[in-house]
């Protein structure tokens, strides 16, 4: 990583998504699609403006906004509301992700797509983004209200959905078939792994933040969450887990303990920092030769992935 570069990089990103996120705001736009909008100004693609040097290290950063964002999330989602709103978010998750993986499945088919590329369809259609849902919300300061509740518990759901499906289609794609054995044994490790890091989280953090709460100040409350949450990200990894549910587990830890509203207060400058960055990093994978060369199967699969999620949301209603 060269440092020059990489500042270089960072004064591009801010100043660009700076101003355009202003527009965007004078607009009634959302400004995470300024951030969007600016990524894309400052790609490879878009020729008439400087473009990022170190892209790999800029899309680092941007897993690091990744982390800090489900961190927030998960702050805002102690494990006792996550079940108060769990039964009713996961029929909605459930029921979602089985219709748009049939959808996608037969989008494929009608497409003439492979088996395989079919499979992989669904399970793509049926996921969806909790990070722009999060920021919109944010924005529009609708995150407390019941509904955003269900609506972010169901993406938390999907979320640890996804990763048991990735599971599933990583087999299916090496054997080129279900193994229910393999499966069952991989799924298997997975809960019984889980099961102990939630145990050690719940009982070993809390008492943590207990015993350090009058001595540490606001600098130091911040060190010690970031390290709590990159550890949980680490173990994560270390099971086979994403960082995104290693940071909103270690979020929901936190949640519970007496000092929640501390830790997410002096963690917000973070976030909303390294959120900037993740969100401007989508923009700069905006490549306009793809969507021109894929522009119908784009706009089949968007028509239809919008209508049906709309169809199987009121239906759950």
């Amino acid at each position: 990583m060269e440092l020059d570069y990489l500042i270089k990089d960072l004064a591009l990103i801010f100043i660009v998504a700076s101003i355009v996120t202003i527009l965007f705001k004078k607009l009634n736009q959302p400004v995470v699609l300024g951030y969007i909008a600016a990524g894309f100004l400052i790609s490879p693609n878009f020729t008439y403006l400087p473009t990022v040097i170190e892209s790999e290290d800029i899309h680092v950063w941007a897993n690091i906004g990744v982390v800090f964002l489900m961190f927030a999330l998960g702050l805002e989602f102690s494990f006792k509301k996550l079940a108060t709103v769990g039964g009713s978010a996961f029929v909605t998750a459930m029921t979602v992700m089985g219709s748009m993986i049939l959808i996608g499945g037969g989008i494929g088919s009608l497409l003439g797509w492979g088996k395989m590329d079919c499979i992989f369809l669904g399970g793509m259609l049926s996921m969806s983004s909790t990070m722009i849902i999060l920021k919109a919300y944010e924005e529009y300061r609708l995150k407390q209200e019941k509904f955003a509740q269900l609506v972010l518990g169901t993406l938390v759901i999907e979320d640890i959905a996804g990763i048991f499906m990735m599971i599933i289609l990583s087999t299916i794609s090496v054997s080129q078939s279900v193994s229910g054995l393999a499966v069952f044994q991989e799924l298997g490790i997975l809960f019984i792994e889980l099961a102990i890091w939630l145990m050690l989280g719940i009982y070993l953090i809390p008492s943590l933040l207990k015993k350090i709460r009058l001595l540490a100040n606001d600098e130091m409350m911040l060190v010690v969450s970031v390290g709590i949450c990159m550890g949980m990200v680490v173990i994560a990894n270390l099971i086979g887990f994403s960082s995104a549910l290693g940071a909103f587990m270690a979020g929901s830890i936190l949640a519970g303990t007496v000092q929640s509203v501390r830790i997410e207060r002096i963690i917000m400058p973070l976030k909303d920092m390294f959120g900037a960055i993740f969100f401007v990093a989508v923009g700069m994978l905006i490549d306009p030769k793809l969507l021109v060369e894929y522009i119908g199967p784009i706009l089949i699969i968007t028509v239809v992935t919008i209508l049906q999620m709309t169809f199987a949301t009121l239906g759950i209603l």
